[in-house]
């Protein structure tokens, strides 16, 4: 029994030394001006502790435990040892910008581990994760479903502490691949993280895990993303890319402090998301070659229109792609730049001292015969992009309003004046995104209230060309889907489309500052459908359902 009471005395001498430590660590860390780190608590980079020898490190008493690109984290424990000093500018030398942080010995013994462990861990070079192609390729293969995700996860979770972070990133980023995500959430809650997938515009839950591994992931993603690991009462953005076959496919961190935990989403931008070609995007053949006969002028401006997250942005680089040739010159003024385009020269605004108004100003001075704009938020840059429009350049830009003829009065509302807007607005797209069924899809019927709404707009359709033959039959996502939409019944999204084109109709009803209502009755002439129009006619057609297009658009069925 007195053994046993010396074991347990020993166990709380130890903890209480240890804290003592960590906590002495923390308050020279002040005195001596530079962050604390507990190394306990984070996931150390194994590419970081590569720029040290195992002997250099033990030396100095330091040890670099984060990289992203050539900014290096180093954790040391005495930042005034002379030796501490002779390494960082050994580091200076050789190109990197290194960040000192002031740790304790016990978390300097939990970094020369690691170095045993060096042949084994997967590497992250200059803010890259990097995914070996047949780790990935077997990832892939295993994963058919967001169960199979949960499950490699839940594995992962029960590695060996040193490698399980990288496993478990591996697996969450190959998984987002894998089924297209388009988002990574991670979400704190009371007593667990929950980790879902926005999969075609729709968030999945995968699973849900423990604080202690979410800890260390988050500390890992703040590393790679070049964000401040010791900042967790305020919001950070970062980015950095995955490396798969050769390819770089760049993901923007986003963390906002939370109730339980800070909460962080990854987006993924992944280029052949954005590489759609105009005849993809879902519009109808009549009102995609109007348009592809609009883009061809040498002035006027193309708006498109609608939410966050509805697909503008990839309609605009589709018309841009469209019109991209070696005679042109293409400037774009983004927030921020998502993706890159071969021939095009890109800039991104910057709050201070680069904003989408004196930007675009600036770019006019570079004499582009095409800009896009990435939105208009004021009148300045509404005036400024309008009088573009007016001399000599096609300008492409975004808008937000709900449809297509709202356009016209959101530009009068921040100042244009109405008569200037008939000679520059060539059109006003709107748009939204709806989920198509997969190839498992089944027959149906429409329910009485469906068949309703069907019967209304189809009605309404002012060109009967485009009705199809067939009104009373619809299709279904099949109830458990297949592999091909993991278990989901759809499969990639489609936008529906409404379009005003600029004629002497609008151009006489603009004159009198109309109303959305007003010049949406002026355009139906032109036999474009609206946007629930052509949801319908993609409902006959069997690209979605009707509860997807109910999910998207209000079907007033009045």
């Amino acid at each position: 029994m007195v053994v046993f009471a010396d074991d347990e005395q020993q166990k709380r001498l130890n903890f209480l030394r240890k804290r003592e430590e960590e906590e002495l660590a923390q308050v020279l860390s002040g005195k001596y001006g530079v962050q604390y780190v507990d190394l306990s608590l984070v996931a150390i980079n194994v590419d970081a502790l590569r720029t040290l020898t195992e002997v250099e490190a033990k030396d100095a008493e330091a040890a670099a435990f984060g990289r992203v690109g050539k900014k290096l984290s180093v954790a040391v424990r005495a930042p005034e040892n002379p030796k501490v000093k002779i390494l960082v500018n050994k580091l200076h030398d050789l190109g990197y910008e290194v960040t000192v942080y002031m740790c304790s010995s016990a978390s300097l013994e939990r970094a020369y581990q690691r170095y045993a462990d060096m042949s084994y861990a997967t590497e992250s070079k200059a803010g890259v994760f990097e995914l070996s192609n047949e780790e990935l390729e077997q990832l892939l293969i295993k994963v058919t479903s967001l169960a199979d995700i949960g499950k490699l996860i839940s594995e992962a979770i029960e590695l060996k502490k040193a490698y399980r972070i990288t496993r478990i990133l591996e697996v969450i980023l190959a998984g987002g691949l894998a089924t297209g995500a388009s988002d990574i959430h991670f979400e704190p809650e009371d007593a667990q993280v929950r980790l879902r997938y926005r999969l075609d515009g729709v968030l999945v839950d995968v699973l849900n895990f423990d604080h202690e591994t979410y800890r260390l992931t988050l500390s890992r993603m703040k590393l790679l993303s070049g964000l401040k690991l010791n900042v967790v009462g305020e919001a950070q953005d970062g980015r950095f890319s995955i490396k798969i076959k050769g390819d770089e496919i760049e993901l923007r961190t986003s963390i906002l402090p939370g109730n339980y935990a800070e909460t962080l989403v990854l987006r993924i931008l992944n280029p052949k998301a954005i590489g759609v070609e105009l005849e993809a995007l879902g519009l109808e053949e009549k009102l995609r070659l109007k348009l592809e006969k609009e883009i061809q002028k040498p002035n006027g401006m193309i708006l498109t229109t609608g939410p966050t997250g509805s697909g503008k942005t990839t309609t605009l680089y589709a018309f841009l792609r469209k019109i991209n040739s070696p005679q042109t010159k293409i400037i774009t003024i983004e927030d921020p730049i998502e993706y890159h385009l071969q021939g095009l020269v890109q800039t991104q605004v910057d709050k201070k001292t680069y904003t989408f108004a004196n930007g675009l100003r600036s770019a006019l001075r570079q004499d582009p015969d095409i800009i896009m704009v990435g939105e208009i938020r004021d009148g300045e840059v509404a005036e400024t992009a309008i009088n573009a429009a007016l001399t000599g350049h096609l300008v492409f830009s975004t808008l937000h309003t709900n449809d297509a003829a709202g356009s016209f009065p959101r530009l009068i509302d921040l100042g244009i004046d109405e008569k200037v807007l008939s000679s520059a607005i060539i059109a006003a797209l709107a748009q939204r995104l709806v989920r198509k069924l997969c190839v498992c899809k089944i027959e149906g019927v429409p329910t009485a209230e469906e068949q309703k709404t069907i019967d209304k707009y189809v009605a309404t359709i002012v060109d009967r060309a485009l009705v199809p033959p067939e009104t009373k039959k619809v299709w279904l996502p099949k109830p458990d889907g297949c592999e091909v939409c993991h278990g989901r019944g759809y499969k990639g999204r489609v936008a529906i489309f409404e379009a005003v084109f600029m004629d002497s109709a609008i151009e006489t009803i603009l004159r009198s500052k109309p109303s959305e209502r007003e010049v949406y009755n002026a355009a139906r002439p032109q036999g474009i459908p609206s946007m629930q129009e052509d949801g319908i006619i993609k409902v006959l057609r069997g690209v979605t359902s009707m509860e997807e297009l109910r999910r998207v658009v209000d079907l007033d069925t009045q």
